[in-house]
């Protein structure tokens, strides 16, 4: 099955797909003359402007509803794997990808606000499916991205999300994968048994919450490791484009693995993010479509950015050469994940790293799971 799962990711992540994730982003970017720039302070303006009804949930709730989605393990484990495979280079990637995927992002929740319909219960319901159906006139299409997503969803994506948080509560305190798993499964259907309004509830409540704690603690590693910060930004935009000596062998990774983190971390053309989009109550399809866009920056170039100047400000990574050896070995024996991160805050907060990470993983992965059941 692993041999399996590894030959089809081959044939899926091929750098044809990783080109084609770029070019979209560049040509929705072009095509909207570049509106994750000049709609920055809209974004901000409208994130708090969307109003609540029967049928639908607020702008903010929306918002927070999709970066449930966006925040998940990949900003904390993906971005280490990211930084292993392809060095500090990947993270301008990560950024590339998340400017041009604010774009895709804003074009897929406006869709998904245009086509949105009133289920039998008089609520909001769309996403891709519905206008792929209506807007290409492919029922097909629709069909299969449908059952896809149902099966992706449903059934695949979350058993990685609670995997990551049973691992960290038993790495961090002992406690049994087990029992980890039952009250996973106890307090998320408490959550998604109430509807989207109580879903809408819980992500407008913890998911700031969840963001806003994580990126303090990373505030502190910088600010204690303030004379590395300008070496951390030179490495990595040197980097980035193979001028530094040392991660010149892994420049194509780079590319590659900063543009996959980026896209599994933010979603952006995934089409998980119009569903939360499609539910928001707007005076205008567009309006839903910047608040989305403003997710992308603050999945990848807010959380993702935390993340990987705690690694690299610390030198808590290892980069791997292609032929196996190490071109940095500052963690021997380390697997790429979440281990980077908790050795990382440990460096300035000694007996605080794994608690912290195992908490942050419960948080982004356990929201996340949420996400994918609405």
């Amino acid at each position: 099955m692993n041999e399996f799962v590894s030959t089809l990711n081959g044939y899926i992540w091929s750098p044809a797909l990783i080109y084609l994730c770029l070019g979209v982003g560049l040509y929705f970017s072009i095509r909207t003359r570049f509106v994750q720039v000049r709609g920055f302070g809209e974004m901000i303006r409208l994130m708090f402007a969307g109003e609540k009804s029967f049928a639908g949930v607020s702008s903010f709730q929306a918002l927070t509803m999709s970066l449930s989605g966006r925040v998940g393990t990949g900003n904390i484990a993906g971005v280490a794997t990211a930084i292993s495979i392809g060095g500090p280079g990947a993270v301008f990637w990560m950024w590339t990808v998340a400017f041009l995927g604010a774009s895709t992002a804003y074009i897929e929740s406006t869709l998904g606000q245009i086509y949105k319909e009133k289920d039998s219960n008089g609520q909001y319901r769309g996403g891709p499916a519905f206008y792929i159906e209506k807007a290409m006139g492919q029922r097909w299409y629709a069909m299969i991205f449908a059952v896809a997503t149902i099966l992706a969803t449903g059934f695949l994506l979350p058993g990685v999300q609670a995997n990551s948080i049973a691992a960290g509560f038993n790495n961090a305190w002992g406690i049994s994968t087990t029992v980890s798993g039952v009250c996973i499964v106890i307090a998320l259907g408490l959550i998604i048994f109430g509807g989207v309004k109580r879903i809408a509830l819980f992500a407008e409540i913890v998911v700031p919450f969840m963001a806003l704690a994580y990126v303090i603690v990373a505030v502190v590693v910088m600010v204690l490791n303030y004379q590395q910060v300008p070496g951390v930004l030179a490495l990595i935009l040197k980097s980035a484009f193979g001028m530094d000596a040392g991660f010149g062998a892994v420049i194509g990774l780079a590319v590659q693995w900063g543009v996959k983190r980026g896209v599994y971390s933010n979603e952006a053309g995934q089409g998980t993010g119009p569903h939360a989009a499609a539910a928001a109550e707007v005076s205008h399809p567009a309006k839903q479509g910047y608040v989305q866009a403003f997710s992308i920056y603050v999945d990848t170039l807010l959380v993702c950015t935390a993340t990987a100047f705690m690694i690299l400000c610390t030198g808590t990574y290892n980069v791997a050469h292609p032929d196996g050896s190490m071109i940095v070995n500052n963690l021997p024996g380390v697997a790429a994940g979440p281990a980077y991160t908790q050795a990382a805050v440990e460096t300035v907060l000694p007996g605080f790293g794994a608690p912290f990470v195992a908490l942050a993983l419960m948080f982004f992965a356990f929201t996340t799971i949420v996400a994918y059941y609405y």
